[in-house]
């Protein structure tokens, strides 16, 4: 998109670009949102643009679990009210809002940042389970849930992470999600129920 099209000036073309570049946002989509931004009032644009500029200056990962945060630590590794024997690990923040929303789970979480995926570049040591096995190493966590998505990748992950906690935290039980998520899923588009279903469904490893 350049100013050379005709009606647009230099800075709403520049807009429309920006639109652009964001995930499933096609032209069209980008026009409908610039021209929407023009339209709002001075107060209301700016609201838009201070919360962008907000969510890049204030946020950051919890120095506990990854999970996003704006303080060092993140209001649930802070909560007092939560199940600190118990630790969800979880590929991305998504998947713990979704199951935050589910309101099936009140222990702590452990964000891996990403999953296994050789075909991707990701390997192992780009993820956080280092920090996840400090966390279980210190003694208070009991069981470990594995939420990672139920794909080929996933299970990887998964087997991934067991193998590392066993020989590094005997008597931690680590169980994975099973029940209720049909293969291929992605947690953050599963229902409320069905994470339900299989946050009480879970399963030891072997």
């Amino acid at each position: 998109m350049t100013a050379a099209v005709e009606g647009f000036t230099d800075s709403l073309a520049r807009l429309v670009e920006e639109f652009r570049k964001l995930p499933g946002i096609g032209s069209k989509t980008a026009e409908r949102l610039a021209f929407h931004v023009l339209k709002l009032s001075t107060d209301k644009a700016m609201a838009l643009a201070y919360a962008i500029r907000d969510v890049k200056r204030n946020v950051r990962r919890c120095v506990d679990c990854f999970n996003l945060a704006e303080q060092d630590r993140c209001a649930i590794c802070e909560s007092p009210a939560r199940d600190r024997t118990v630790v969800c690990v979880v590929e991305s923040e998504l998947d713990l809002i979704a199951i935050e929303r589910s309101q099936a789970y009140r222990g702590l979480y452990h964000v891996l940042m990403g999953r296994v995926s050789p075909l991707d570049g990701i390997g192992p040591e780009q993820l956080t389970t280092e920090k996840l096995v400090s966390r279980v190493r210190a003694g208070d966590v009991r069981e470990v849930i594995l939420a990672t998505n139920p794909d080929v990748e996933g299970d990887g992950t998964a087997l991934h992470v067991a193998e590392l906690l066993k020989s590094a935290a005997s008597g931690v039980r680590v169980t994975r999600i099973a029940k209720g998520m049909p293969a291929g899923s992605q947690i953050e588009y599963v229902s409320d129920s069905i994470l339900k279903d299989a946050l009480s469904g879970r399963k030891s490893l072997p």
